[in-house]
């Protein structure tokens, strides 16, 4: 289908001067305004139009200025610098090769209503270019906005979501609301959620007109007074659709660019990195083949990442502020912008612990400004009061309604926290847009994303505050250098969002993913870091010390065992012991050749001799003692008295979650000593700690994926899904099933999901390789669904070069194709195992979401830590049983299987006692 592009000119202009820092070329003539459009123009060009016009306000009154004289009465001349910039700025359009439409008593926006209706009327697609809310009466099917400084689209939802109105009510919502910019009446104090909620009681303009005696209050004083207005104000906001025109939409055809006339203009002008476009085109039109070949068809992630534009790879312009007027500059661009991208600069990593230096603002690629707050270096010069600032600041980011973008942005929402700010209206996240297209493409971190998806190296922390022992402060770097640093921190992220949404939008079930998922995940798990998890320091203390007596008692069993005292923690002299003075057979090498000490090598030789158990458990109690009982002590929190793990949502390929300082996800539970580190996790007095934990969720998922019968059968019928599993294998019935038969079962169904090998089950359950093939094929005879699945995956896998979880989420296996046997039998383990493990991560993920927006107004419940398939909360005490099933029914409801979703819930004094 054809489609047709109309450019909203006279709102480009003028939102790229306002958004825009003050530019000027060497002649000291303005650009920044030219700029701003000459930029969204090229943006306009990539997109490829069939049709397309730049429509522009002509000079003169329109037909409003005759209905009502006081119309724009009160708006101010065009300023001098602005009106300078026009001229040129239609000489750059018309070179572009885009047709320019200024027709004479109407406004450019009657001229794209009539275009729009005339095209869609043809069944020709339009998308109008504009950051006017106006034309949000021209949406319907076929007819879609777009903001190209933030490359968002606006469609009859949008529409509904941002206005609280659809698109045929605009029309009467911004009479109601009025325009003090166009002085267009409306209701006094009359506001756009008051506007909606008239209107959605009483459908439009003339109904509420119609109840206007059934208002009550001031405001519906206010709606009586208007009504002799209103009639005028619908006038004056309606768009015409009916402007005669001497061209049609068939002349609307885009024109070749005129290089010539471009180059001297870009020139003059110093537009560099358009130049530099230019000269490329230049180069590939003289270059260009006749027709190329087809390309393969290839994954679009496992592809290249496109070449970044020019705009998008250039230098920045920064603007450090540090005075009232520059602060109120910013404050009126960020209250303006379509999104805002911020970053915040701190004294430590640790978000619960920092205090913030300085944030940092672009509205614009390209440019951005740094507003230091604390920088305290000998001879720094005076910066705006921090109070001040961020009390300015706080209406903005706490404004659902104005987007933010930002870049790993729990980080920067914990540290306002601190401030008594809530973030809120967070859009966007870099580092979940790279995350989400392509988990293992590269890190994630701002440095190796610019690099990778805008071909651009920025500037290293490094490089300002110093490496090692010398490192320094950010509170200590010179404002310049902080500016540098900081302002490209912010212009970067909002350059990246550029870079990485398209690519995201056109992969429908990945934007799913990052809208549904990733995204609404940042501010739960930003909630549950500031709440933290109350810790017992006495009874680590205690623990601790028991810890150390246990080690003491493996050390001179060791010895006995080895018949001399040495040092359990030397791996060298551990290795002398073992295989020169004990003879053991050293099963695996280090990669020098010696024969290796590690758990993987200890465990190989434990059932030769009782040596490399005792120093297993040795290092066990070790690790316990040295990761948590002594640590956790250490990082209780001064400010809150808890301890404050951090998550992240970017480092596990298959979607999972992890945490670090500290790491809840590898506290042992199979070990009595690692269960007891859980009792120190406990609640405050009058409260309870209430477990949630899904049960064998990643073996329901296997049922659900691979539609097996008997899978499916076994767990529609509940009970011990193993004993059923070793009944159907052995061919018994379950009451008759040892618990070596279900031990082997349940080490079938659990290592079938990580591809384990008739030798690994072997191993684990001390039996012969043939017994264990014997019991794999009896399983997959029991449960055919089973084995089909696993090969589907792995032909999918080799076809796609990935695999997806049940909601979209993609894994890319790159060594499917390697020539090393164990790296390609890896990789299709891999594949078998990783959309059973993002399932499971992605449903606990809707979880938390579901669970966190019922808990949102409540202070009797707090979602603490999740770890694996669990989720952790602390209850007031009187509130247990109503919060324990609303959990339970949340979480069973976080994805429709063939096979229930079953929840065990625990309740507790402490982590322990909850399960």
């Amino acid at each position: 289908m054809a489609n047709l592009t109309l450019i909203d000119g006279s709102s480009y202009l003028y939102r790229a001067f306002h958004a825009l820092p003050p530019l000027s070329n060497a002649q000291g003539e303005p650009t920044g305004a030219l700029f701003g459009v000459v930029n969204m123009l090229r943006t306009t060009l990539k997109a490829r139009p069939d049709y397309v016009a730049f429509v522009s306000d002509a000079s003169g009154p329109t037909f409003r200025n005759v209905l009502y004289d006081k119309y724009k009465a009160h708006r101010p001349p065009m300023p001098d610098e602005l009106r300078a910039q026009v001229e040129p700025m239609l000489k750059i359009v018309s070179a572009l090769g885009f047709p320019i439409l200024r027709v004479s008593g109407v406004e450019a926006d009657d001229v794209i209503g009539t275009l729009a209706t005339q095209a869609h009327e043809h069944g020709i697609d339009v998308l109008i270019s504009t950051g006017d809310k106006d034309l949000a009466q021209l949406v319907r099917p076929g007819i879609t906005l777009i903001n190209t400084m933030t490359n968002t689209t606006m469609d009859g939802a949008a529409v509904m979501d941002k206005f609280g109105v659809k698109p045929e009510q605009i029309i009467d919502f911004l009479s109601l609301t009025g325009d003090t910019v166009d002085n267009v009446p409306g209701v006094t104090k009359c506001g756009p959620k008051t506007a909606a909620k008239w209107l959605a009681e009483y459908g439009s303009l003339d109904g509420v007109m119609a109840h206007a005696d059934k208002v009550g209050g001031k405001i519906g004083e206010y709606l009586r007074e208007a009504l002799p207005s209103l009639p005028l104000s619908r006038q004056l906001v309606t768009i015409k659709i009916d402007v005669p025109l001497e061209v049609g939409v068939p002349q609307l055809m885009l024109r070749d660019r005129d290089i010539d006339a471009l180059r001297e203009l870009y020139t003059r002008y110093e537009f560099k990195a358009a130049l530099k476009e230019l000269d490329s085109i230049a180069a590939e039109t003289a270059t260009a083949p006749s027709a190329a070949p087809s390309p393969a068809v290839v994954a679009p992630a496992q592809l290249p990442p496109p070449a970044p534009s020019a705009e998008l790879s250039a230098q920045g312009h920064y603007e450090l502020v540090t005075t009232q007027a520059q602060f109120d500059q910013w404050l009126s661009r960020l209250h303006d912008a379509p999104l805002i991208a911020f970053d915040t600069e701190t004294t430590s990593l640790d978000a619960m612990q920092a205090d913030i230096v300085g944030i940092s603002f672009s509205v614009q690629p390209g440019y951005a400004c740094y507003i230091p707050l604390a920088h305290d270096y000998p001879g720094a010069p005076a910066q705006l009061p921090r109070e001040n600032v961020l009390a300015a600041l706080k209406p903005i980011l706490e404004d659902a309604r104005r987007p933010k973008v930002g870049q790993h942005a729990k980080y920067d929402i914990n540290i306002l926290s601190h401030y008594g700010i809530a973030v809120q209206g967070l859009v966007h996240d870099t580092m979940l847009e790279s995350y989400v297209w392509n988990a293992t493409a590269t890190r994630h971190d701002m440095d190796s994303l610019a690099k990778k998806y805008l071909g651009y190296d920025t500037v290293k922390y490094e490089e300002v505050a110093g490496k090692g022992a010398k490192q320094i402060s950010f509170s200590q770097v010179d404002l310049d250098t902080a500016c540098r640093y900081a302002a490209e921190d912010a212009d970067v992220t909002l350059r990246l969002h550029h870079a990485l949404w398209p690519l995201l939008e056109g992969e429908p079930q990945l934007r799913r993913v990052y809208e549904d998922i990733e995204i609404p995940l940042v501010p739960v798990l930003a909630g549950m870091e500031q709440r933290g998890v109350l810790i017992d320091v006495n009874e680590l203390r205690k623990q601790s010390q028991q810890l150390g007596k246990r080690m003491h008692e493996l050390q001179r069993e060791a010895w006995a065992s080895a018949g001399r005292e040495f040092n359990l923690d030397s791996p060298k002299q551990l290795q002398a012991i073992l295989f020169d003075e004990l003879g053991l057979p050293a099963k695996l090498k280090t990669p020098t050749g010696q024969p290796s000490t590690n758990e993987e090598a200890l465990e190989a030789i434990a059932d030769d001799h009782a040596l490399p158990r005792l120093i297993l458990d040795y290092r066990g109690l070790a690790k316990l003692r040295s990761t948590y009982t002594e640590k956790l002590a250490e990082i209780v929190n001064p400010r809150t008295g808890r301890v404050h793990t951090s998550y992240h949502q970017g480092a596990v390929a298959t979607g999972r979650i992890s945490s670090t300082d500290p790491n809840l996800q590898n506290i042992p539970v199979r070990t009595e000593e690692g269960r007891r580190i859980r009792q120190a996790f406990i609640a405050p007095e009058g409260w309870r700690v209430v477990a949630a934990d899904y049960s064998q969720i990643e073996l329901r998922i296997m049922a659900h994926l691979s539609g097996d019968e008997g899978l499916l059968r076994a767990f529609h019928e509940g009970g011990d899904i193993h004993r059923a599993t070793a009944a159907e294998v052995f061919g018994l019935e379950p009451e008759a099933v040892t618990s070596n038969q279900r031990r082997a079962a349940k080490a079938i169904n659990f290592g079938l999901m990580y591809g384990m090998s008739a030798f690994g089950l072997s191993r684990q359950l001390g039996i012969d390789r043939g017994e264990a093939s014997d019991y794999m094929a009896r399983y997959f005879s029991r449960y055919p669904g089973v084995h089909a699945f696993m090969e589907a995956t792995r032909e999918r896998a080799h076809r796609d070069g990935y695999v997806q979880t049940l909601f979209g989420r993609r894994l890319y296996l790159e060594n499917l194709s390697a020539r090393n046997q164990a790296l390609r039998a890896g990789a299709e383990r891999a594949a078998v195992n990783a959309p059973m493990q993002g399932t499971a991560a992605d449903i606990i993920k809707r979880a938390m979401i579901s669970v966190a927006a019922w808990l949102k107004d409540r202070d009797d419940a707090h979602m603490l830590m999740q770890v694996h398939d669990e989720l952790v909360f602390e209850v007031r005490a009187d509130v247990v049983d109503a919060v324990r099933e609303g959990i339970r029914q949340r979480m069973s409801g976080a994805a429709e299987l063939r096979v229930p979703l079953i929840v065990d819930v625990g309740v507790g004094k402490n982590w322990d006692e909850a399960h």
